[in-house]
């Protein structure tokens, strides 16, 4: 179930309100954010990584931050991405990297962006790590598609991905181009047009469950990225029918959320991969996860009270 349109908006416009954003970085993991932030440090984050790797959880982590508009910022965000390469290799842990360019200066210069991220994917590469490339609002849609195809292409990273959201128009034919690129695929968080996106949550699902079928049957990496357990079953019904290895895909889920299902799906062979976020930027990622769904708005309140 989706909020109501008026309070998931609400959230949606804060999720963007930069002084909010600003002020948050200084209130630290308050109102609930420390049970889906992994920590404001990267060592927590890794502790945290380890505790679900334990578990038979694999992770990707994600160093949040949003709203870059400097140069100096977007180096910043660089060098942050490029320590938790480091860190991710010096201790072992199963996890990979997902990052957003906004962090990169998408928004500065688009060739600035190609260059950090060309340093990422080296760094990456050398160290056998995978880089998922966030999908962000419908805006850097065709710059991201760009810059991956620039990086896998021109370049050879081949341990590049991204994500494809399901509510877009353009979401099957995006699939279809990127036949045999590892992608993740959501429904999509995003507050967008009806002109260039699906409003309608049903119509959302059957598309989503449609470009899922056309990537697996691509013979496709897979990485559903989904919290409905719905949808979960269909997935699983379907690659047993189409006799599609367990290999060839995975389940990720945020970090925080639905533990007893990932331990599920865990015990019955699947892979599931937890969306491991981190950092003292938290207030945009928190405000969404809140739009997204009621039940969200009871971390909020457990935090608020201090429980």
């Amino acid at each position: 179930m989706v909020l109501e349109q008026p309070l998931r908006s609400v959230f949606m416009q804060l999720a963007k309100n930069k002084s909010l954003n600003k002020a948050a970085k200084k209130w630290g993991l308050k109102f609930g954010a420390s049970q889906v932030v992994a920590g404001a440090t990267l060592e927590d984050a890794i502790k945290n990584v380890q505790l679900l790797n334990e578990k038979g959880v694999a992770c990707t982590l994600d160093h949040l931050g949003e709203f870059v508009t400097e140069r100096e910022e977007a180096i910043e965000s660089t060098e942050a991405c490029l320590a938790v390469l480091r860190a991710i290799h010096e201790t072992n842990v199963e996890c990979n990297l997902s990052l957003k360019m906004t962090q990169l200066g998408l928004d500065i210069d688009e060739s600035f962006c190609l260059y950090n991220m060309k340093r990422i994917c080296e760094v990456a590469q050398a160290f056998n790590i995978f880089i998922r490339i966030d999908m962000e609002d419908y805006s850097h849609c065709e710059q991201t598609l760009r810059i991956l195809s620039i990086l896998r292409n021109e370049h050879q990273f081949d341990n590049v991905g991204t994500v494809i959201q399901a509510y877009l128009h353009r979401a099957e034919d995006d699939v279809k181009s990127l036949k045999g690129v590892p992608l993740r695929l959501v429904k999509g968080a995003y507050k967008e047009s009806e002109t260039v996106a699906y409003q309608d949550k049903a119509t959302i699902d059957k598309n989503y469950l449609n470009i899922i079928k056309i990537h697996l049957n691509n013979g496709s990496y897979t990485a559903i990225a989904s919290h409905d357990h719905t949808i979960i079953e269909k997935v699983k019904a379907f690659a047993i029918e189409q006799n599609i290895s367990k290999e060839q895909f995975e389940f990720q889920m945020l970090y925080g959320f639905r533990e007893q299902l990932q331990k599920e799906l865990i015990d019955e062979g699947y892979k599931v991969r937890s969306y491991v976020p981190f950092g003292t930027d938290w207030f945009g990622y928190f405000m969404r996860r809140l739009a997204e769904r009621p039940q969200n708005i009871a971390f909020a309140v457990r935090g608020f009270f201090g429980k």
